[in-house]
């Protein structure tokens, strides 16, 4: 059949006339679509888009004019809409993904921090030379040797001191973590 009376059949609502329509285009839209667009079957959205535009628009077009081209500025214009769309998408997740990391930065930050405020309330809770061995270890980052002589007691008692700090803090811990959980 003549291009021009499928053409006359499509503006006259023949969806028989526009099956053949689709089957003659079909192939070129999709090439076409598919050198902008990598995945196929974003390709053939788009050319299931250009043709339910074709069906919409068929009052419009002249079937005395040059098909070729007014289906050629539907499928760029379709495959511009789609490409902002998708870089708006994309846009929009970058954002959103940025926005959750740094929220999640802040929150595993404040955990931290919270964590360390807790530490540092069962510290003060310690002993008084328990409590001023377990910093001179850990904060000041003296060796067992140095602490013994500044504290003239045996580096056993210094062990021994941390030891007993370390598990306080260890059976307490439990409780700030089922509290924070």
């Amino acid at each position: 059949m003549e291009e021009k009376v499928i053409l006359e059949k499509v503006r006259g609502g023949d969806t028989a006339a526009f099956a053949l329509l689709y089957d003659r285009y079909w192939l070129k839209v999709y090439n076409f679509a598919r050198l902008y667009i990598t995945s196929s079957s974003e390709v053939s959205e788009v050319v299931q888009d250009v043709f339910v535009k074709v069906w919409e628009s068929r009052d419009t077009f002249d079937e005395t004019k040059n098909f070729d081209g007014f289906l050629f500025i539907i499928t760029r214009n379709i495959i511009f809409n789609y490409s902002r769309r998708y870089f708006n998408e994309l846009n929009f997740k970058m954002t959103a993904l940025k926005g959750f990391e740094k929220s999640y930065d802040i929150e595993e930050e404040l955990d931290a921090a919270d964590l360390k405020n807790y530490i540092d309330r069962l510290i003060a809770q310690l002993p008084p030379q328990r409590q001023r061995i377990f910093r001179m270890s850990r904060e000041q980052h003296l060796t067992n040797k140095e602490i013994a002589e500044q504290c003239a007691v045996t580096e056993k008692a210094i062990e021994r001191q941390i030891t007993l700090a370390l598990k306080f803090i260890k059976d307490n811990l439990p409780l700030f973590i089922v509290f924070m959980g």
